[in-house]
């Protein structure tokens, strides 16, 4: 066995020619291109771009993106683009990004509302190239998860104010398209908050709701489930979605009448509950409320569902556990029937909400752990960005890994095996080629990953 301190010495210099950092990074390039993505922000963004600039805005919106997708968490990581220009092309300097960032937030909506009107063109081009695997592509729905997060700030910004959770930051509310077990997600809506904004408020849900909404093609709409926890369980923010006739499924809190409803149920009207995979769990059930409760002020069709399971081994009681078991509550139109319409099936599609947490984990790990700028506009155009990274991700899996492991890979095992894998780009034939390292043991995944999206038909 041959010891680290037995090695020879390994000589380093700074005159290798060739290479390409981040050459995994042409995935989002051509995901970029397939999508239409690079066109509708330049399109989008012209506007602002200044008499006789040399960049174009909507590329250096577009460059920030991949910034962030690639790991950055401030406007200075651009550099690892402006490093390799044979991949990446021209890229603006640290003083023109930081100017167009500033033009950007003076815009204020304006610019705001021309980004995401680009990210909606480009979204209705990625799904139907993705077919089948396109969320609601086979007439099922779209889950739109709505969640407020706390986003912790380590210096004095605008906005940022002491949070419910005894720390000091912001506190944005989100909303993610889930693509289901299989894949990953979209964040269709990042929208900064006060850190003392409250989970519960209906005008915050409405708006989030309404610009994930306009995200989505109109011809789907339909087809979308609006999921939130029991903060989206108020009266102004369901009857935004039931006059919109979306379906829904939202948390909703235990009240006294709800409890003393629980508490007269029969045994024989609880239904065994399913687990994560459709079969029954033990130590868990569900049953219906609607009926035993006063809903005349409430929506027609809303149904109460409330769920009892032993709590496990060791975990506290709360002072809502009644009888040792835990309750939980959802409201839903959806009517009974057959099928997926059974209580435990609705149950079970509104516990996998919870997978907007994971989604929430990974826009952190893409630019939203800490927002970098001062004002409040600019970190608003910070979270555009993050957006951006985030569905540009999801949509290179969707259409360039499907089938495979890597579709369901996080940002930071993507970044590790895929985007920071080192090539070399060589010219031959009128031709440009980028060769990775055959030793990679991602290398060949990379190029079957590639060869899928330039095969797509540019629009």
């Amino acid at each position: 066995m041959q010891l680290i301190g037995h090695r020879s010495k390994i000589v380093t210099s700074a005159d290798g020619k060739g290479l390409i950092s981040q050459a995994g990074g042409l995935l989002l390039m051509e995901t970029l291109r397939v999508t239409g993505l690079d066109k509708g922000l330049s399109q989008a963004l012209q506007p602002w771009r200044a008499p006789r600039a040399v960049h174009d805005p909507g590329k250096i919106v577009a460059d920030l993106a991949m910034t962030l997708a690639l790991g950055g968490d401030c406007l200075a990581d651009i550099a690892v683009l402006r490093s390799s220009p044979q991949l990446y092309g021209p890229v603006a300097s640290d003083p023109t990004v930081s100017r167009l960032v500033t033009t950007l937030a003076a815009a204020g909506p304006k610019a705001l509302r021309a980004i995401r009107a680009a990210r909606a063109q480009a979204r209705a081009k990625a799904w139907p190239l993705a077919g089948e695997r396109a969320p609601g592509a086979d007439g099922t729905l779209i889950p739109v998860d709505l969640d407020a997060t706390i986003v912790i700030a380590h210096s004095d910004k605008e906005q940022a104010a002491p949070t419910w959770k005894h720390t000091y930051g912001f506190h944005p509310m989100t909303a993610f398209i889930d693509h289901g077990p299989d894949g990953t997600g979209e964040a269709a809506a990042l929208l900064l908050r006060r850190g003392n904004a409250g989970s519960n408020t209906a005008d915050d849900h409405i708006t989030a709701g309404r610009l994930a909404l306009n995200q989505i093609p109109a011809h789907l709409h339909k087809q979308v489930l609006i999921r939130t926890d029991s903060g989206g369980g108020t009266r102004a923010f369901l009857t935004w979605v039931t006059a919109r006739r979306l379906k829904y499924s939202i948390g909703f809190n235990l009240t006294d009448d709800i409890c003393a409803a629980i508490l007269s149920l029969p045994k024989d009207v609880w239904e065994v509950a399913y687990d994560a995979d459709r079969q029954p769990r033990d130590g868990a059930w569900v049953a219906e409320l609607t009926g035993m409760l006063d809903l005349s002020s409430w929506p027609k069709g809303m149904r109460v569902i409330v769920r009892k399971e032993r709590p496990h081994p060791g975990a506290q009681l709360r002072f809502t556990d009644i009888d040792g078991h835990r309750f939980t509550c959802f409201i839903t139109g959806t009517r009974p029937g057959g099928g997926r319409g059974q209580l435990a099936d609705l149950e079970l599609r509104h516990r996998r909400r919870a997978r907007c947490e994971d989604r929430i984990r990974c826009a952190k790990d893409t630019g939203l752990r800490n927002l970098p700028l001062h004002g409040s506009a600019q970190n608003q155009i910070w979270c555009e960005l993050v957006a951006l990274a985030s569905e540009l991700t999801a949509w290179m899996q969707m259409l360039a890994l499907d089938g495979l492991p890597a579709r369901r890979w996080e940002p930071k095992r993507l970044r590790l095996r895929i985007f920071s894998t080192v090539g070399r780009m060589v010219k031959g034939g009128r031709r440009l080629r980028l060769r990775l390292a055959h030793h990679w043991p991602w290398a060949d995944l990379i190029a079957t990953a590639v060869t899928r999206l330039q095969m797509l038909p540019a629009p």
